[in-house]
């Protein structure tokens, strides 16, 4: 694509990105309610739609290649949209080329595996999209805010002890290190809702009958830790957004914005990965040459002999009604030919 459009998908992200080694203070460095000068809803539809279509592309790229693959960690609290994002900023791909894995409170057997285990099970194959709602992260943060949880983890004494927070940041980031090494690139997604935006959406979930299945009462006992998954959120994203696998925070209020700016950092990784149709060496292409005079060989009569090159250029179709037509003239004038043959000899028979 153009070095111009890349600039310019480049330049919206930027804000987002949070940079390797800063100190982040959410409520304060990041607005949920940001929305980069974009005033209309409608202008944010259009740029959801360019960036659709811009991903359809490059996952037709990633998968023909089959070197990279792509893992999207996406993080909220309640209510912060995730469903959402996934069904619009995915809905141009093919679904062939994307995994969605989501991760509730881990079962008997996965408590009895280290922490990690379950995610790595869940890992994308080399030319595929994989998004993981919620993710490896809820380890710092839902753990963290409920550290009785580590104790259902079975660990070790000492491992429960001071520094598990900072050590399993560590773990993290070498983790994701050696994925990336390995030609999977990872990015890390928050998005980011505003208390009184939570409060609005779990009401509507209430007042709207169609949307009751998707609240629960343990949402808003959640919510009256408000303040601790702030502070947690916030160490995660300064310890663990790194030169290799950065965190973008994304304001979440407005949910047409949240789309739009999901799409723009997709689009801006893949741009920098730039996967490439594989291509083929000369043999393969002679060989193709010889099935191609084949099929076209076996064109019927009036029809171009490459429909897809007639379509393109559109001129084979044209091309191939006046071949049709030149061959019916031949054959009419080669009946009245010998018509006229025939008559003649009788009418010299006559004389």
């Amino acid at each position: 694509m153009g070095d111009e459009r890349a600039e310019r998908i480049a330049e919206f992200v930027r804000p987002l990105r949070v940079e390797p080694g800063r100190k982040v203070r959410l409520e304060q460095d990041f607005d949920p309610r940001y929305k980069a000068g974009i005033r209309r809803k409608r202008d944010g539809v259009e740029l959801l739609r360019s960036g659709v279509e811009l991903l359809a592309d490059y996952q037709r790229r990633l998968a023909a290649q089959d070197t990279h693959g792509v893992l999207v960690c996406l993080q909220a609290l309640d209510a912060g949209g995730k469903d959402g994002t996934i069904r619009h900023v995915m809905s141009g791909v093919n679904p062939q080329g994307v995994r969605v894995a989501g991760f509730k409170v881990p079962s008997d057997d996965e408590l009895d595996h280290d922490f990690l285990w379950r995610y790595h099970r869940e890992l994308p194959r080399r030319g595929e999209i994989g998004i993981f709602n919620r993710s490896h992260y809820e380890e710092v943060l839902v753990v963290r805010v409920h550290p009785e949880n580590l104790l259902r983890q079975k660990l070790p004494g000492a491992a429960r002890g001071p520094g598990v927070w900072k050590r399993r940041y560590r773990e993290i980031n070498d983790w994701e290190r050696y994925l990336t090494d390995n030609g999977f690139t990872i990015v890390k997604i928050f998005l980011n809702l505003s208390k009184e935006e939570q409060r609005t959406r779990f009401l509507k979930r209430i007042d709207v009958p169609e949307r009751n299945w998707k609240f629960s009462p343990a949402d808003v006992r959640e919510r009256a830790h408000w303040d601790d998954y702030q502070k947690a959120f916030s160490k995660m994203l300064s310890a663990t957004s790194t030169a290799w696998a950065p965190w973008y925070v994304i304001p979440a209020d407005r949910k047409w914005f949240a789309r739009v700016c999901v799409s723009a950092v997709l689009a801006h990784t893949l741009i920098g990965i730039d996967p490439r149709y594989p291509e083929v060496g000369g043999e393969t292409r002679r060989e193709l040459a010889e099935v191609k005079r084949e099929l076209e060989r076996q064109a019927p009569e009036g029809e171009p002999a490459d429909p897809f090159a007639a379509k393109e250029t559109g001129e084979g179709k044209a091309e191939g009604k006046a071949k049709g037509k030149a061959k019916g003239r031949g054959k009419g004038r080669g009946r009245g030919k010998a018509a006229g043959k025939g008559r003649g000899g009788k009418h010299g028979g006559r004389a």
